[in-house]
């Protein structure tokens, strides 16, 4: 497991702290020309910065992702949603628990987690006709803006969430993946 841990501007001038908890579930992961934990830890990294509700009384937070193959992924989806297929990313927001327990200001709050199915991502990536960094990049973004409270269950919802994306991504010198052909949510 690959721990990153960054500090980023707040929005109030306080600076928040994520630590990023970074694992790899699949070896498939390994076979890529690039570094993946650090193209996650830049991605997380910069969607924490742009995000500016958070859902805790806190500065200090943790993300925990997974980097994970479709038998996993299709397990997890088939047991927490009823849907025996693999998808693309799944997230467990730490939100969702009905009755946390609080947490000192000065400890960790967790986000949640972020699980990532490698052989979804490379199909849908090839059939947008885009590079996996990329499809990559907007599913963590897209599964941290699910950690921290947004969703895209209702219209007006998803507008919010989507256009938070294709903002993030924009910076990050990534096209709006909403207006790739093939698109697969």
């Amino acid at each position: 497991m690959i721990k990153k841990e960054s500090k980023v501007p707040a929005t109030t001038g306080a600076s928040r702290r994520i630590v990023i908890d970074i694992s790899t579930a699949s070896p498939l992961w390994d076979e890529l020309d690039f570094d993946s934990d650090a193209l996650t830890g830049r991605v997380i990294h910069h969607a924490f910065g742009q995000i500016k509700t958070l859902p805790a009384e806190t500065n200090n937070y943790e993300v925990s992702i997974s980097l994970a193959n479709d038998e996993l992924v299709q397990n997890l989806n088939r047991d927490f949603r009823g849907i025996n297929k693999p998808t693309n990313v799944l997230s467990f927001a730490a939100l969702d628990d009905p009755d946390p327990a609080p947490l000192p200001p000065e400890e960790l709050q967790p986000l949640g987690d972020i699980i990532l199915a490698f052989e979804t991502i490379r199909r849908e990536a090839e059939a947008m006709d885009t590079s996996f960094q990329d499809h990559l990049s907007h599913l963590l973004v897209h599964g941290l803006l699910h950690l921290c409270g947004y969703d895209h269950e209702e219209k007006d919802e998803a507008e919010v969430m989507e256009a938070l994306e294709i903002s993030i991504l924009k910076q990050m010198g990534i096209e709006n993946p909403y207006s790739r052909p093939k698109f697969m949510a």
